[in-house]
């Protein structure tokens, strides 16, 4: 089973700007009606290709990625591509039934939250190929495909720059759910600390309850209940909720006479470092652009209605700090002296890409 992004989900209270982008684009005519469309190209190839995002893109990085690679495929194949964001159940729902009845070449989705809607349409359309990122349908069609995402490797390389960063030798996680698909963002983190520091001890807490997904308030109690013992290392796996833990390392920052208190954080999907600057250390990225791109250009070589997997080796898994622009990406581990660590990272990430070490998936 697919890890869900740990991106903000729709269950939140939108922000005013959000509000706007949802007004704008709540359905599919008006998204297309307000620049989230485009030709390439002179006359072009005719090909064309539409993303529908389960949110407002506004300012969801994790999301504008996937517009991106929507983009570089109209680009790549000299075609046209159109937008269409949604607000929440019926909006999605809405915005697919508009793009299939469009019949683009390609119709890309990026959430779980179109598993089922995808099944329903790919059944009703067996002509229109389909491709579902970041999740997958139950069951097989042939015409879709499916790009999934190997989360696992890119969070032991975050584990391993806190095993080397750590000066208590006591790294920890908050994580959403106590499940082997999310703990596929702590047990990671553990294995690569230990990796590079033996020793080393982990610890995660989960966020549960009724809002798992954005509980800033009880991420960030679970983040200061870790600081408290001693961690000064967090991944923050807690979707909505990593607000809170950075919160809690910005507190735990100002509260230096709080022994045991301080502590730095890791951001997940996209660069979270610009948001919490001088909290968080790296990101694990998830480059849904990568995946959309490369997955239309599958469709487009009659090579679809199989499931592909991205990881370090693929490109569809990486860390900020082994991008490029890492200078300008406000992280910590962009720090001169943290060069040595990042060296150390980037050997680890060729083994794996390599295959020369493997990363157990709590979700195998």
């Amino acid at each position: 089973m697919p890890l869900p992004s740990l991106r903000t989900r729709t269950s939140l209270r939108l922000t005013a700007a959000a509000v706007g982008a949802v007004l704008l684009a709540t359905g599919c005519n008006a998204a297309a009606k307000n620049g989230d469309s485009g030709k390439n190209g002179d006359g072009g190839s005719g090909k064309s290709f539409t993303l529908v995002t389960p949110d407002p893109v506004a300012q969801n990085e994790f999301l504008k990625l996937a517009v991106s690679g929507v983009k570089a495929a109209a680009e790549a194949h000299d075609g046209s591509h159109k937008v269409f964001q949604s607000s929440d159940t019926d909006s999605r729902q809405q915005n697919v039934a508009s793009a299939v009845d469009s019949a683009p070449d390609v119709v890309a989705l990026v959430g779980f939250e179109f598993a089922d809607i995808v099944a329903q349409q790919a059944e009703a359309h067996p002509k229109q190929q389909f491709l579902l990122v970041d999740a997958c349908t139950k069951k097989t069609y042939k015409n879709v495909t499916c790009a999934v995402f190997r989360e696992h490797e890119a969070v032991f390389l975050a584990g391993a720059e806190a095993g080397l960063l750590t000066r208590s030798k006591k790294v920890g996680a908050v994580d959403v759910l106590d499940t082997p698909q999310f703990r596929r963002y702590s047990e990671p983190f553990a294995a690569g600390a230990k990796k590079v520091r033996p020793g080393v001890r982990s610890r995660t807490l989960f966020v549960g309850g009724q809002s798992p997904f954005n509980d800033a308030a009880r991420a960030k109690d679970q983040a200061a209940t870790l600081a408290s013992g001693g961690v000064d290392q967090v991944m923050a796996a807690a979707a909505a909720g990593n607000t809170g833990v950075f919160q809690a390392a910005k507190a735990g920052k100002a509260a230096k006479s709080g022994h045991g208190k301080g502590f730095q954080a890791y951001g997940v999907d996209a660069n979270q470092c610009l948001t919490s600057p001088g909290e968080v250390v790296d990101n694990v990225l998830k480059k849904t652009d990568v995946a959309v791109q490369k997955g239309i250009g599958q469709i487009l070589d009659g090579k679809g209605g199989t499931t592909v997997s991205y990881g370090l080796k693929e490109g569809g898994m990486s860390l900020t700090g082994l991008e490029p622009g890492l200078a300008d990406s406000r992280c910590l581990i962009a720090e001169p002296a943290n060069d040595d660590v990042l060296a150390r990272v980037k050997k680890l990430r060729d083994d794996i890409a390599a295959g020369k070490l493997t990363v157990d998936d709590p979700a195998a």
